[in-house]
């Protein structure tokens, strides 16, 4: 069972990250605890399997990354996980995703890339493809962005 501090705790790290030189201090100053406890307390919420990740989400858009392709790849299975790995590692990549093929959509690897202008993905993706030996590959980008928030949780009662 969670403890009120545990509970506080999550509420403050599922919001942004303050902007500043240690970030943990000023959330643990919130919570009137020191940064060692905060820590030692995020670190067990993550070991029993109540906090999974920490992540940061970047807002690309506002970033003037304004063409956001997933790039879908037919891989052969025999080379999944090898062209998986090397795609997944390029600055470029932020996602990069097995998938089961669909009667309509036969595409295995799904691979996120923001850039500027879709001309530059278009070239991006046909770099890619030919670092890792895939001619079977199709660019979908994004017509608007719906929703970009994670789950929220104890939240205060207004």
């Amino acid at each position: 069972m969670l403890c009120e501090l545990d509970k506080a705790i999550i509420r403050e790290i599922q919001e942004d990250i303050p902007l500043v030189s240690q970030p943990f201090l000023e959330i643990a100053h919130r919570l009137g605890i020191s940064e060692e406890q905060l820590l030692q307390r995020i670190k067990f919420l993550q070991e029993k399997g109540y906090i999974r990740r920490f992540g940061a989400a970047l807002r690309h858009r506002e970033m003037g990354l304004k063409a956001n392709p997933m790039i879908i790849m037919r891989v052969p299975e025999e080379r999944i996980d090898e062209v998986g790995t090397k795609l997944a590692s390029l600055d470029r990549v932020t996602h990069c995703y097995q998938r089961p093929m669909l009667p309509f959509l036969p595409y295995n690897l799904f691979v996120m890339i923001h850039a500027e202008t879709k001309e530059e993905c278009f070239v991006l993706a046909r770099e890619m493809a030919e670092l890792v030996g895939v001619g079977d590959y199709r660019l979908l980008f994004s017509e608007k962005e719906l929703k970009k928030t994670s789950m929220r949780y104890f939240l205060e009662e207004d």
